[in-house]
């Protein structure tokens, strides 16, 4: 038909070829719903109350804690002295001494408070005596009965820290005990410090240093490279340096803070360092027992949280497998057995896997068999419905083919409606394989074992950020690898062999065979 035909049939039959009110103006009601859902949802969670009390700082913060970390020298004012300290476990050792932390030295006299005399017991009483209470007694003249020599003082003369600047980025702290210099760039900020009393800046503040009132302690910002807190009786200040800190080695190894060639050379040829095992050897159990990164325990929750997934989706399939003949209205022709079945399966996918992993920990207790129950019960009602339903789909015409020759029942569904649905029930499992191996991380955070555990532990303490963004990855990796085996599996069982419909075919026996 040319355009001219067309236009005399529309023009005869105008009802025919006019859309209805309802198609003309689907679009724009569907697009205006959307926005109004969308209002809604911003007002209804209160979305901008949200968005404006948040704490962006904190949020950068926590993102940088990701990919580095911080050295925290405590730089505390004493009469005529300062005192360093860094944090117990520190990530520069057990004898800190940083480049970027310049100390001033000098002779310096305190004074130091005497040990007091030993209280020296009397075995009579002051009832006994005809002393008067509290009279000095033979035994410690100077002293009454009782108590001990007030502790006399004396001067002590030694060599101690008069000042100290800490390096920060593009500016740094100058520290005194009684004054603090901070510089920024080209600003710089002075700080007189009355001890255990005040902080008071000499000149106004600028917008990098806040003073939430007049006296209190100065937080100073010096990016993403540094920040610090001016107190009245101290210095707090944190250097950020890009990458994790210690990762191959902690500080407690002999191998902490050589160059990889020293390292290298000591595996291989050095002077064994541990007379009961090689260089190597020790090495190894120096990076699995990292005390900083516990990569041998992290490595082995990984481990348990790819066995819950796969030993949890292969039981689910092997128990849904028979139970999908009995759902299929078309394989079992029991209406009982059919209902039964599909609520059985309801049942188990109404109750999240998170509730089945918390049910499960509480009657096993922590642990990896907790999780591949909760991935067991879980996969069994899903995976059921999705085969009973493939079941369901299936062509008749083959099952009538076998059936046809005079098939046993069980041949016709061996070789009738198997090689249809096989296919099917294997790229199905392995999808749930890969999509288990992530859902395993989230159900061992309430204690069903696997990474999630761990994941969750390190959070919970709301400081060792670099260390969930080092399970994150690794959980990130295994998804990856696993997805990408999932996917080439369920692509070759659903396209078949390059050349054809060879691989379904062989399931196919001739009929003389079946019969």
């Amino acid at each position: 038909m040319n355009a001219d035909a067309i236009n005399d049939i529309a023009a005869r039959h105008p009802d025919a070829f006019r859309p209805s009110l309802w198609k003309r103006y689907a679009t724009p009601i569907g697009i205006l719903l959307c926005i109004l859902y969308t209002f809604y949802c911003a007002w209804f969670f209160s979305v901008g109350a949200v968005l404006e009390k948040a704490n962006w700082n904190l949020a950068g913060a926590y993102l940088a804690d990701w990919v580095s970390y911080e050295i925290r020298p405590d730089i505390e004012f004493k009469d005529n002295h300062l005192t360093i300290n860094y944090s117990r476990f520190s990530k520069l050792g057990s004898n800190p001494n940083p480049d970027w932390v310049t100390k001033q030295m000098a002779v310096i006299e305190r004074r130091v408070d005497a040990a007091p005399a030993p209280v020296i017991a009397t075995n009579k009483s002051s009832q006994d005596s005809f002393m008067a209470p509290g009279a000095p007694t033979a035994e410690n003249p100077a002293a009454p009965s009782g108590q001990s020599v007030p502790a006399a003082s004396e001067i002590v003369r030694e060599n101690a820290v008069v000042a100290a600047t800490v390096a920060l980025g593009n500016g740094q702290i100058a520290i005194t005990p009684n004054l603090v210099t901070v510089t920024r760039g080209a600003e710089s900020v002075t700080f007189d410090i009355a001890k255990n009393s005040s902080v008071t800046p000499r000149t106004p503040l600028p917008d990098w240093i806040e003073q939430r009132r007049p006296g209190s302690t100065a937080y100073v910002s010096f990016g993403f490279l540094g920040r610090a807190e001016v107190q009245n009786d101290e210095v707090i200040a944190w250097r950020r340096f890009f990458g994790w800190a210690n990762f191959v080695f902690d500080t407690n190894s002999p191998f902490w803070g050589k160059p990889i060639s020293e390292v290298a050379s000591l595996i291989v040829s050095g002077a064994r360092i541990d007379p009961s095992r090689s260089n190597a050897a020790l090495a190894w159990d120096n990076i699995l027992n990292n005390a900083e990164w516990q990569h041998g325990d992290v490595w082995l929750k990984l481990l348990q949280t790819i066995v819950m997934a796969f030993v949890g989706t292969v039981l689910a399939s092997i128990v849904a497998f028979p139970l999908a003949f009995l759902a299929a209205r078309n394989v079992t022709p029991s209406r009982i057995a059919n209902q039964v079945t599909k609520r059985f399966f309801d049942f188990q996918r109404s109750v999240d896997m998170l509730i089945w992993a918390l049910f499960f920990t509480r009657g096993f207790g922590p642990g990896p068999l907790a999780g591949m129950s909760a991935i067991f019960f879980t996969d069994t009602g899903t995976l059921g419905k999705l085969y009973s339903e493939a079941l369901e789909n299936i062509d008749d015409k083959q099952r009538e083919g076998i059936r046809s020759v005079g098939a046993a029942p069980a041949m016709v569904q061996r070789y009738g409606v198997l090689p249809q649905v096989l296919p099917v029930f294997l790229s199905q499992s392995l999808y749930f394989w890969e999509s288990n191996t992530r859902s395993a991380t989230i159900i061992g955070a309430v204690g069903a074992g696997g990474i999630g555990l761990k994941l969750w532990e390190a959070m919970r303490t709301n400081t060792n950020w670099a260390n969930v963004f080092y399970m994150v990855l690794l959980i990130l990796v295994v998804v990856f690898v696993f997805d990408n085996i999932s996917s080439y599996l369920r692509r070759k069982l659903m396209g078949g062999s390059p050349n054809g419909n060879d691989e379904r075919r062989a399931h196919v026996l001739p009929a003389a065979q079946i019969a």
